[in-house]
Order: structure tokens, then sequence, then C-alpha cells
């Protein structure tokens, strides 16, 4: 692992590494966004606006990174975010990171539009699983669909809100993504010019929807891609809501609020959580700096609630400024799958380890010993 650090010290390292490593439309899937794509790199430069002022004179300090939520213990405050099509990006990618948010006792987040399914991941990832829910038309599939994640071992849902219609992602339309995979000429160059991927996928397999082929009733890419498309989006409001509550015997989080008032309203029938998120700039790309949305909320929510954030997040120090603006725990995406692109079963350990580095680090340079003292920090600055 030292080795590791002296090559590949930051994530923008892995993510150099990682799209040198997949083929095209795979880089394009990953990095895009919607539309203009301002919204990405909005998340990033509104990140980067966020400044933070230190109190030193601390002495020695070995900042205690644990945390508690939802009644369980994590060891540090950040996780892994639901990806879609992770395994496109690097074959077994959900795996190779549900393994390593179960030795580093960190949440690990699967998609309901994963390439592994909740049987294979849940008894990789242990207690440390959580469920992201796209949510079905048909209440029989959604319970169904609930019913496994609970059986597979996940304990935690969070259920997505800011996909009321599919994005434009032009980007990928313009890189010949299709789903599955068309076998063109360019394809076969790719292939042949990523080498370690293509080994890997032959024998993993092509990236398949599989968690949704039973819904499907297919294992045919293209009628699962298309049953996603037309039975799980744009149908989630606040009477649905209210009855996942009521379906899910667990903690329940909203994922992608940006208004106060829709995190008042979530309050209110009960959520565990709520997550602030744009999608990594997917979805609306008119939308603010996810970062922008984490001060507002924070003051409607008052306390009452766990807050969560994603979108944005590319470094410990990132993790550090949500937290300070009053998140009580962070999820990043990209980067991990940049780790699992990169260095295969080797890259999610890797990935964790730059940021748990990266944040400790800055906990220092800040006089931050606890997460305590940086909610302290967060409230002091009335956030």
């Amino acid at each position: 692992m030292a080795e590791l650090m002296d090559r590949y010290p930051a994530i923008s390292d892995l993510q150099r590494r990682a799209l040198k490593r997949m083929p095209h439309v795979a880089r394009e899937y990953l990095e895009s966004g919607t539309t203009d794509e301002r919204a990405v790199a909005r998340n990033i430069e509104g990140m980067a606006k966020v400044t933070l002022v230190p109190k030193l004179l601390k002495g020695e300090l070995k900042p205690d990174m644990s945390t508690n939520l939802f009644g369980r213990e994590y060891q540090a405050p950040f996780g892994i975010a639901p990806v879609g099509l992770s395994g496109l990006m690097w074959p077994r990618a959900e795996c190779i990171l549900a393994e390593t948010a179960a030795r580093y006792s960190i949440p690990y987040c699967l998609s309901t539009v994963a390439t592994q399914t909740p049987e294979t991941v849940g008894p990789l990832v242990g207690d440390m699983g959580w469920f992201q829910l796209y949510s079905p038309r048909d209440r029989e599939v959604r319970q169904d669909l609930l019913q496994r994640a609970r059986d597979s071992g996940f304990g935690t849902l969070a259920v997505t809100v800011d996909t009321p219609a599919p994005s434009r992602r032009e980007r990928q339309t313009r890189a010949g993504l299709h789903m599955p995979p068309r076998i063109t000429a360019r394809f076969v160059y790719e292939a042949f010019c990523n080498p370690t991927w293509t080994l890997h996928t032959l024998k993993a397999g092509l990236p398949k929807l599989r968690t949704m082929e039973k819904y499907a009733r297919s294992a045919n890419m293209a009628t699962t891609a298309m049953f996603v498309r037309q039975k799980m989006i744009g149908i989630v409001s606040w009477d649905y809501l209210k009855e996942v509550r009521d379906e899910w015997q667990g903690p329940l989080v909203v994922k992608g609020i940006h208004h106060p008032e829709d995190a008042e309203k979530a309050i209110g029938i009960g959520i565990d959580a709520i997550q602030i998120s744009n999608h990594g700039g997917r979805q609306f790309d008119a939308a603010p700096a996810a970062i922008n949305l984490l001060p507002p909320i924070v003051r409607q929510v008052n306390g009452r609630t766990p807050i969560l954030f994603d979108s944005g997040i590319r470094s410990g120090l990132d993790i550090l400024r949500a937290l300070a603006l009053g998140a009580d725990f962070v999820f990043l995406g990209r980067p991990f799958i940049y780790g699992a692109a990169a260095l295969g079963r080797y890259g999610g350990d890797h990935t964790v380890e730059i940021l748990l580095d990266d944040l400790r680090v800055n906990m220092i340079q800040m006089g931050f010993a606890s997460l305590d003292e940086i909610a302290a920090y967060a409230r002091e600055q009335k956030v």
C-alpha cells in the first residue's frame, strides 16, 4: 500500500490511470453530465470555493474519524455512493467496492441498476450494505425488490428522487453508448486498445442490469434497459414515498433533495435522513453546485435528522468542507470507480486510504480532534 501511495497519492492520479484503462464508451459514461455539462464543473468549482479558518496551537492531534449513523458504527464519515452500470467501467466493480466497505467498516450503497445483484453483493459487504432504489411503478415489483435487498442483508434504503425524467446525456450519445453495447468496428478497436478491461470483461460477462432481469422477464440487456426506462423513472411523489416508508422496516434516506421545503416535507413523513445531491451533475444542468444547497437545508433541518451529502467530492479535504458546512456524512461515487478501474481489486482500498489520510491531515490543519469538533465549528459559523 505504501508503494501505491507513492505512485497514486491523489484521486486525480487514479482518475488518469482509470480513464486510460477503459474503452471510450465507459469513459464517457462515467465522466459525462447532462446537456452542456455545466453542473458537473459547477460542483467541483463550488467545492473549491469553500474556505475554512483553522484554530491552531492545539498540540499533537490524533483525529478520531469514527462516527455513528442509524445506530451503526462506521470507521469514517464517508461511504461509497451508488453508481449505475459500475461494471461497465470495470468488471465486477460492485464486488470490489463491497469488499472494501466491509474491510474498512464504511457503507457501500448498491444501485438498483448495478451490474451485480443484491444476492451477489450482500454476502460481500456484510452489515455495511445500503440499497439505492429507483422506484418501480408496479407495487409488487417494488415490494419484491425491497424484500430481496432486505434478505441479502442491506439494512438502509436510499430512495433516489432527483430523476423525474431521463436526462439528456448527449456526450454519451455521441460516444455511441447503447445497452447492450453494440459490437461495432469502433468497439472492437477499443477492446484491443484496452486489453486488461477486455479480458476481465470476457471473464465476468458483458455488463447487464442483472437485478432487473427478473422483472423485465428477460436476460436480454436491451429489453431490460427498456423496462427500466419505462417502468422505473419519473413516478416518485410524496404519497409514493410514504408507501415506501411503510414498507421498509429500517433506516430510510431520501436522496436528491435540493430545496429546504422538500427537506421539511421529508421530515414530516418520517424519513430518517436527508441526502443532498444533484446526481453528480448528471440530471439537471441548471442545478446549483451541490455544496451551495447544503447550508440552507442545514438551517431548515436544524439538527432534527441527519444530513448526508454527495456530488463534487474528490478528496478528504472536500469531505471536511462538507462536514464543516453541516453535513453529518458524505458519499463519493466517481472517485471509487476511478480506484476500481485504475487498480482492480486493490482500487477500492487505495481510494479509502487516500481519503482517510487526506481527511486526517486536514483535520489536524484545522485543529480538529474529532467529528464532534467539526460539527461544533459548523454551528459556530451559523451555517
